[in-house]
């Protein structure tokens, strides 16, 4: 196993429960208690995941998610918080999260979310089986995790990477909110579906010329979604 994760968290209690716990099932890890001291760490040392609390000292999870996306970087990143609001979760997963546990947590559970967000953010090669894929003014390095839209690179978090993947796989097939959750997050179950939504709103809005008339990803009203490159 061997990934190295970086738990953001200010309560002490828990950092070493969750970090002892983490260690037990073959992880590497490093801590960070506030906000800042997590952004600098995640932006100058490898990580494979990043869990990360919403209520930080010094800067809170949003602006540490969305500093981290904003340097370019696409490690998965697992929000940790006491709020279960759905407008925070919303929220967390329009700045970059790809996947968000809302505390009281049980632990075989954030295992198991761990094991999928490492799992799905394991390079592997696209099929058709192409380095490069072109879809009008985008272009995707699917083996360098590159998307490029008019020669300018387009930051994408590894979640949002992995479902342009997913749907340059299959060009013109209707895939609803439940496939996606299934084969891109890893999910049997639709616990939260906005996630998909949230997702594709947020490539829309990257790769899209007029992000409210679609071209690239099409809703399929009451099925799903299309992709159309």
């Amino acid at each position: 196993m061997n990934e190295c994760i970086l738990l953001v968290e200010d309560e002490e209690s828990l950092r070493m429960t969750l970090g002892d716990r983490l260690r037990s099932e073959g992880y590497r890890i490093d801590h960070a208690a506030d906000g800042q001291e997590g952004l600098e760490k995640a932006t100058t040392l490898p990580y494979d995941l990043l869990i990360l609390d919403l209520m930080l000292p010094q800067k809170n999870g949003f602006d540490v998610c969305r500093e981290i996306r904003q340097a370019g970087l696409a490690t998965p990143i697992l929000m940790l918080t006491a709020r279960g609001q759905t407008v925070d979760k919303v929220v967390g997963l329009k700045l970059g999260a790809d996947d968000y546990v809302t505390k009281p947590f049980e632990m075989a559970e954030l295992m198991a979310r761990i094991e999928v967000l490492l799992r799905r953010s394991q390079p592997r090669s696209p099929e058709p089986a192409r380095e490069f894929q072109e879809f009008g003014e985008i272009r995707v390095n699917w083996d360098g995790t590159e998307v490029t839209k008019s020669g300018q690179t387009v930051p994408l978090s590894a979640r949002e990477f992995q479902l342009l993947r997913y749907f340059a796989e299959h060009p013109g097939k209707t895939l609803s909110r439940s496939d996606l959750l299934r084969e891109v997050w890893g999910y049997k179950a639709d616990t939260f579906t906005r996630t998909v939504d949230v997702h594709v709103a947020s490539l829309r809005q990257k790769l899209e010329n007029d992000p409210r008339k679609p071209n690239l990803i099409t809703t399929v009203q009451g099925l799903g979604y299309k992709f159309s490159g």
